[in-house]
């Protein structure tokens, strides 16, 4: 129902805050790993986050960030693990080492962790050690091909603009070496035509 709330903090414990926006205050369950990403009480922020509705109650659960919201929903998907023992796991430990624990079959390090027993943390990582390794790989992949097509776009660029191929491969890889591989096309072209 809610994918985020925008607004400012005017609470800021441990396991909760309170995020206000629209004159209306947000008591939202935090893990102690967004507890270390959120700013201070006075400032905005924006929460992603997940509404869990019960017969009794109606309970918010907030992430810093996305990555860590996707995981959660992935945890409460399993069998055994609901929302407020999931928020606990990500209390325990960071996301990355979580997932880094279910692809290396880490019985041990789940098992840990309050509430999740042996039984449980088996079946943590057979339901989501592909899944986490098929989203790992993608994501990879996603950030190999920006890389290569700014080079090969600038190249190309440089190469109508008059310069010779391996003039320009030699400036393009200079310029991404010196500035980084996210840096966007136009500043690359830029700095290669100075060079």
């Amino acid at each position: 129902m809610y994918a985020y709330i925008k607004g400012k903090i005017t609470h800021k414990e441990a396991t909760h805050i309170v995020v206000e926006t629209g004159g209306v205050g947000y008591y939202i369950k935090i893990s102690l790993h967004t507890y270390g990403l959120l700013q201070a009480v006075g400032e905005e922020a924006l929460v992603h986050t997940y509404l869990q509705i019960q017969e009794n109650a109606h309970n918010l659960f907030g992430f810093a960030e996305i990555a860590e919201k996707k995981l959660f929903l992935e945890l409460i998907s399993i069998s055994g693990i609901g929302p407020n023992t999931a928020l606990v796991m990500l209390s325990s430990a960071s996301p990355t080492e979580i997932e880094q624990a279910i692809v290396s079959e880490d019985v041990k390090t789940l098992q840990a962790m309050k509430g999740i027993g042996a039984k449980t943390a088996q079946r943590v990582i057979l339901e989501l050690k592909d899944k986490i390794k098929r989203d790992t790989l993608i994501t990879q992949q996603k950030a190999v091909p920006h890389y290569r097509s700014v080079r090969e776009e600038a190249i190309t660029a440089l190469m109508v603009l008059g310069l010779a191929k391996n003039v320009a491969e030699k400036n393009v890889d200079a310029v991404l070496k010196l500035k980084g591989g996210q840096t966007p096309l136009e500043e690359v072209i830029k700095y290669a035509l100075k060079m």
